[in-house]
């Protein structure tokens, strides 16, 4: 309550030299002069607020209002002005309480707020508890019926994957017996390929040795006859040298030979 106290004396020094000044001047919150004072009805700020105020007479000064009276009284004011101003502080002093208190709250207020708070708190509890025993419930089976169909979707699907790698192993099994099977009768079909063409190339090695040899036989014979041929030439030329010489001397007669053989030699 001390900084109360003080604003309160701040609040009246500021007034009572607001009122000296217009006391001093002749007038009076600028409506009349002081020697015709009356009480007016004063256009303050606080009387326009929608404030539920309690009586004057039940509430707690914070100063001694008659002892300001008189303090004003002996400084020259007249007793019914120093009623007046002491009453405008009251009013100023309650309205400021007024604001002040705004934002406070009293204990048994507190009491209440807590009581209140508290019973909030009791019923969001039985709620709850409600709750719990209701939804929390379906939720819990509703949780347990999804865990059951959780693992049988995992068993069915861990039953397909077995069965998928198994189909797997078992292709791969027959597709690698079956190019093993393809790869063994290739190789069979070319070590048989192989045989043949070693065979067949040892035919013709032996075909052509035989045509070859047959080649020498008849080039040795035609070169045998080649050369006879010659001989028979040679003799025959010298012959007709010798009969054309000496027109078929008796001498030349031995050397040319039979008509008929030479010309069976040219013809064979």
């Amino acid at each position: 309550m001390t900084s109360v106290n003080r604003h309160c004396v701040t609040l009246f020094r500021s007034v009572f030299r607001h009122c000296q000044r217009h006391l001093n001047n002749g007038t009076y919150w600028g409506t009349q002069s002081w020697k015709e004072f009356h009480v007016a009805t004063p256009v303050a700020a606080y009387d326009l607020r929608k404030v539920e105020l309690t009586p004057l007479e039940q509430r707690k000064l914070t100063f001694d209002s008659h002892a300001m009276v008189i303090e004003l009284e002996s400084n020259g004011f007249e007793k019914r002005q120093a009623e007046i101003i002491v009453a405008a502080l009251v009013t100023l002093a309650t309205a400021n309480m007024d604001i002040v208190y705004k934002d406070m709250v009293t204990g048994a207020h507190q009491e209440i707020a807590l009581q209140q708070i508290m019973a909030h708190l009791d019923s969001i509890r039985k709620d709850m508890v409600i709750l719990e025993k209701s939804e929390f419930a379906n939720l819990r089976s509703e949780n347990a019926k999804m865990k059951t169909e959780l693992d049988q979707i995992r068993n069915r699907l861990m039953e397909e994957s077995k069965k998928v790698r198994a189909e797997a192993k078992l292709d791969i099994n027959l597709e690698r017996s079956r190019v093993t099977d393809m790869f063994t009768e290739q190789e069979k079909k070319l070590m048989e390929n192989s045989t043949e063409f070693h065979r067949k190339n040892a035919v013709i090695d032996h075909e052509t040795m035989e045509t070859t040899k047959k080649i020498d036989l008849e080039v040795a014979s035609l070169k045998t006859l080649l050369e006879s041929l010659k001989l028979e030439t040679i003799r025959y030329l010298a012959g007709s040298v010798c009969f054309v010489r000496f027109r078929l001397p008796s001498d030349c007669l031995g050397i040319l030979p039979p008509l008929e053989v030479t010309v069976s030699a040219v013809g064979v």
